[in-house]
């Protein structure tokens, strides 16, 4: 079986077993008025089921929706070269299996979903669509990027987001957020919710000498030694970046996680949407 087909089987499975049995209405909320709750009728749509309440209450409770209008889900890609790394497997795989599993429990709710894959620019989108095959695209395209070589721009993602996607979307940000991006005025326009993908190693590195590293956007070398002193001013200045970066994302309004290459991506998930 091939990568993308295990990706492809594995977030299939989160979505239906874990993700949605755990959290139907993961992504209602901007195209849904929420009425009110009342006690589960032979007929309803178990999907709508408050598992919170039903636990309480002991009886089961659905909640009542008004719909507005269908949900347009787009997923925005950084592939920048600096996802090509990580210990286990690549940040690049890891976001793939992001997008099927957002791409299914996207279908599942029967709303559309699109795409748009950046780096230093835009070099693929598609539109927003419930067709059956739009996922396995878009993770398709995801795994097979060529990454390495190219540089993120999230400043150019941002612009690009803001002036193509007219219509009040679910946006989902997908990258390593090595640079801290400008997402004010795109958040203000949609609901925006950034994913952090990042590998253990890279934040938390073990003195390992002298040695030559290559970063995978600009091919420049870098050669030193890497010993105790200078990967604590490494972690130091990672934590101060990741602290200003949560700290804008919350200014703005923006809700976000982070999922390491080793982590269940299914939960992780659930945990960022089940409060929406």
């Amino acid at each position: 079986m091939g990568t993308v087909q295990r990706i492809l089987v594995k977030a299939r499975r989160q979505v239906f077993s874990e993700l949605i049995g755990n959290n139907p209405s993961i992504f209602h909320g901007e195209g849904y008025d929420f009425i009110e709750l009342r006690e589960y009728m032979p007929g309803d749509d178990i999907r709508h089921i408050d598992w919170n309440i039903t636990a309480k209450m002991r009886t089961p409770y659905i909640k009542i929706f008004r719909e507005e209008r269908e949900l347009s889900v787009v997923v925005a890609m950084m592939l920048g070269g600096s996802v090509h790394f990580g210990q286990h497997r690549f940040k690049q795989e890891v976001m793939a299996e992001i997008a099927a599993t957002v791409g299914y429990a996207v279908q599942y709710n029967s709303d559309a979903l699109g795409y748009m894959l950046f780096a230093d620019r835009l070099y693929d989108e598609g539109r927003p669509t419930k067709n059956r095959y739009a996922v396995s695209e878009l993770t398709q395209k995801v795994d097979a990027f060529e990454a390495v070589g190219k540089k993120s721009d999230y400043a150019a993602m941002a612009k690009t987001l803001y002036q193509r996607i007219r219509r009040r979307s679910l946006l989902l940000v997908v990258g390593d957020f090595f640079e801290l991006p400008q997402l004010r005025l795109l958040a203000k326009k949609h609901e925006v919710v950034c994913i952090i993908v990042r590998d253990r190693f890279e934040e938390h590195p073990p003195p390992f000498g002298f040695a030559s590293l290559r970063d995978p956007e600009s091919g420049m070398l870098l050669e030193g030694d890497f010993n105790a002193r200078t990967v604590r001013n490494y972690e130091a200045k990672v934590r101060e970046h990741d602290h200003a970066l949560y700290e804008q994302l919350r200014k703005d309004g923006i809700r976000f996680t982070k999922i390491y290459t080793d982590d269940h991506i299914g939960v992780k998930l659930r945990r960022l949407f089940e409060g929406r």
